[in-house]
């Protein structure tokens, strides 16, 4: 049977719960209706990681999924947890424990984990990218790469180092697509530069994106009448060139029912469904907590060198989305942290505030900076 390699892939890392307050005890009944469905109406994508629901996802995708199906039904990627690498040794010791685990003999696509500055150290350390590139010509992978939270001039020096890799994972969402923070478009042109093709994750920004403001929900009815929030969020993502899947958490039934319904038949963009997004991006940010503009002039004399209005970004976009528990804003912060400093770090000298065009009690922020995405 040959796979038709629709744009939508379901995400195994927020799958339907019995106990919302345990993230180990997946609705395994539940799940398995999706996963039928999902395969019925011809999508063949599911992505899982090491770490996912209490180290338990790549469990359930053996049971909900490859125990049932022949391997060839179905596309199945997986991660290194390049966070938890201690040794050479536990390269070759986690993707036996993944393999088994998923109940396959090898790996569609095959990423190393969250890629940042910290965790490229790593990689570089224990030699992780040979390692990958081994399984690949073993046979036990067919595409190789890495899933990535920083910014682009990391990406651009990852991809120079390793030209090999076939596809790069990115966090890309309309909201974020020229967010200081997150720069998906920044790194979304430098993978492109390097020819990669790209698998988008948090399309809908972990939820927030499916639960808009009732101002933009009005926008959106009035431009495509009966279409979801989050159909506007995953259709922007799969409608970027050289985009090859858009992973989607699906949480329920109706989540998978609604993803469906618009990517079953996908349709890209249109200009004037841009220019309806753009209007949405203005009002979003219009209503985040602090106004900053992002045009710098705060930190040019800034005596600890806090690159202020980056983390302005980072925490509107964190009280934009509504998180529960594991915070990709925060991983952001942490990146920045490591080559600047700290909101923490502010010695409330004021040099900043007098610079303010918008006249921003920028001390006050930032210590709300710190209380938020400081551990």
């Amino acid at each position: 049977m040959v796979i038709g390699m629709k744009k939508l892939g379901l995400g195994c890392m927020r799958l339907p719960l019995t106990d919302p307050e345990n993230p180990a005890r997946v609705d395994i009944a539940q799940v398995t209706q999706m996963v039928d469905l999902f395969l019925e109406r011809g999508f063949s994508y599911f992505d899982t990681a090491y770490m996912y629901h209490g180290f338990t996802s790549e469990n359930v995708v053996r049971e909900v999924l490859t125990s049932r199906y022949p391997r060839d039904r179905y596309i199945l990627t997986t991660k290194m947890p390049t966070m938890r690498l201690k040794e050479q040794g536990d390269l070759e010791r986690i993707f036996g424990e993944q393999l088994a685990k998923c109940g396959v003999a090898y790996f569609d696509y095959y990423l190393l984990h969250n890629l940042n500055t910290m965790h490229y150290e790593i990689a570089q350390r224990l030699d992780a990218f040979a390692f990958i590139r081994q399984k690949k010509q073993a046979g036990q992978v067919r595409k190789i790469g890495f899933s990535y939270h920083d910014g682009p001039a990391l990406l651009d020096q990852i991809l120079t180092e390793h030209p090999y890799v076939d596809v790069v994972q990115l966090q890309i969402n309309y909201l974020d697509w020229d967010s200081a923070g997150i720069q998906s478009r920044k790194c979304y042109e430098v993978a492109r530069r390097h020819g990669k093709n790209i698998i988008v994750m948090e399309p809908v920004k972990g939820g927030a994106l499916a639960n808009v403001p009732e101002d933009v929900m009005q926008l959106f009815e009035a431009a495509t009448p009966g279409m979801s929030a989050a159909s506007w969020a995953i259709r922007f993502a799969a409608s970027l060139d050289g985009v090859c899947m858009v992973l989607s958490g699906m949480s329920n039934m109706e989540q998978l029912m609604d993803n469906i319904s618009y990517m079953e038949n996908f349709q890209p963009m249109q200009e004037s469904e841009r220019e309806v997004l753009a209007q949405v991006v203005s009002r979003m940010n219009a209503a985040t907590a602090i106004s900053c503009t992002g045009c710098n002039y705060c930190t040019a004399g800034c005596p600890v060198k806090i690159p202020i209005p980056t983390y302005f970004s980072l925490y509107n976009t964190e009280m934009q989305s509504m998180r529960r528990g594991f915070s990709v804003q925060q991983v952001y912060y942490e990146n920045y942290a490591k080559n600047h400093s700290k909101a923490s770090a502010c010695l409330e000298c004021g040099q900043c505030e007098r610079q303010c065009p918008q006249h921003l009690p920028v001390i006050r922020w930032l210590k709300k900076v710190a209380e938020v995405l400081e551990e």
